[in-house]
C-alpha cells in the first residue's frame, strides 16, 4: 500500500518517538510520508479537515473540533505530570498582578492556552488583558524586550527561561495538577477515521512498538533526534525526552483518558471548547 502522511514536530519528543517506525524498523507497521510540521499548523490542517495527512501530531485542545474526521489514537502522545507551560514575566511578581494585562501565547487552539485560561479563572482577579498570539520562538525575546508583560511557553522553555533573564510567575501544569489531581494532557496523535478500524488498530500498534524500541536503545534514535533538535544543546534534549515520553505515550490508560476529558470538560464549562459527545474519545 502506499505510504501513509504523517505530520509531527521536529521536537525530540516526537522524533524519539517516531524514530523507529519512521525509519523503517517497527516490523509490519504502515511506511511513512513524514513532514515536519510546528503543532500550530497541524492543528489548522487537522481542523480545516482538508490536508493530505492521515495521521497528524495536535493539541489536545483541538480534539472537540476535529473527532469526527480524526480519532484520538492511544498512544504516541504528550502527557505527563511537572511538564506543564510557563507564565514567565521580566520581574518576580505575584499571578494576581497579570490583570489587565498583555499576554503572548503560541496559540489559542493548544492545550497550553487552555491550561492558562482555566489558571486564570482562577487566580488572577478579573482576568488578563490582551492576548497576542506569537511564535513560540518569539514570545520569550518579547517578554524580555518589554513589548508583552508575559509569555506563556512550553516544551524546552522550561529549560531556558532563565538565559532570557526571566521568571516563572505560575505553572500552568502544578494549578492543574493540584486542582485535578490528573496528569497534564499537551499533544495527541489522531489519524483519519476513513482509514477504517484495522487500519487504525495497526497505527496504534506500530506507534507503540516505536516507542518501546526508542526505550530499549536510545542510542538508536539518537542522530535524528539531534538532525531536527539543531538549536537545543543535547542535554536540553535529553531532558525535553525524559519529561514528555513517559508511560502516558505507551498507552493513555484511565488516568490518561480521565484527564483528557477532564481538559475538554472544564474547557467547555468556560466556553473555550465545543463539547464532547459521549462517544468522542472512543478507539477505534
Amino acid at each position: 500500500m502506499p505510504k501513509l502522511k504523517i505530520a509531527y514536530s521536529p521536537c525530540p519528543n516526537d522524533t524519539f518517538v517516531f524514530d523507529a517506525w519512521a525509519h523503517g524498523r517497527v516490523p509490519d507497521a504502515p511506511r511513512l510520508d513524514v513532514t515536519f510540521a510546528d503543532i500550530d499548523l497541524t492543528n489548522g490542517w487537522a481542523e480545516a479537515g482538508d490536508a493530505p495527512y492521515d495521521v497528524l501530531k495536535v493539541s489536545y485542545a483541538v480534539l472537540p473540533w476535529i473527532l469526527d474526521e480524526y480519532a484520538l489514537l492511544p498512544c504516541g502522545g504528550a502527557l505527563g505530570r511537572g511538564c506543564g507551560p510557563l507564565v514567565l514575566t521580566r520581574e518576580a511578581g505575584d499571578p494576581a498582578d497579570l490583570a489587565g494585562k498583555t499576554v503572548a501565547v503560541p496559540s489559542e487552539r493548544s492545550t497550553a492556552y487552555l491550561l492558562f485560561r482555566l489558571w486564570a479563572a482562577d487566580t488572577v482577579p478579573g482576568g488578563v488583558g490582551e492576548v497576542v498570539v506569537l511564535p513560540f520562538h518569539e514570545i520569550m525575546p518579547a517578554v524580555r524586550d518589554g513589548k508583552v508583560d508575559a509569555g506563556l511557553v512550553i516544551h524546552e522553555a522550561r529549560f531556558t527561561y532563565q538565559n532570557y533573564g526571566l521568571h516563572a510567575l505560575a505553572d500552568m501544569g502544578e494549578h492543574w495538577e493540584h486542582t485535578t489531581g490528573l496528569p497534564i494532557p499537551l499533544g495527541a496523535i489522531v489519524a483519519k477515521r476513513s482509514l477504517g478500524e484495522d487500519m487504525l488498530r495497526r497505527l496504534a500498534d506500530a506507534a507503540r512498538a516505536s516507542v518501546r524500541m526508542a526505550w530499549d536503545d536510545p542510542s538508536a534514535s539518537r542522530p535524528y533526534v539531534l538532525e531536527h533538535a539543531q538549536e537545543m544543546e543535547p542535554k536540553v534534549a535529553d531532558q525535553h525526552i525524559g519529561l514528555y515520553v513517559n508511560e502516558f505515550t505507551a498507552d493513555l490508560g484511565e488516568h490518561g483518558y480521565a484527564a483528557v476529558r477532564g481538559l475538554l470538560t472544564r474547557a467547555a464549562a468556560e466556553g473555550l471548547v465545543p463539547p464532547l459527545g459521549p462517544d468522542a474519545l472512543r478507539f477505534p
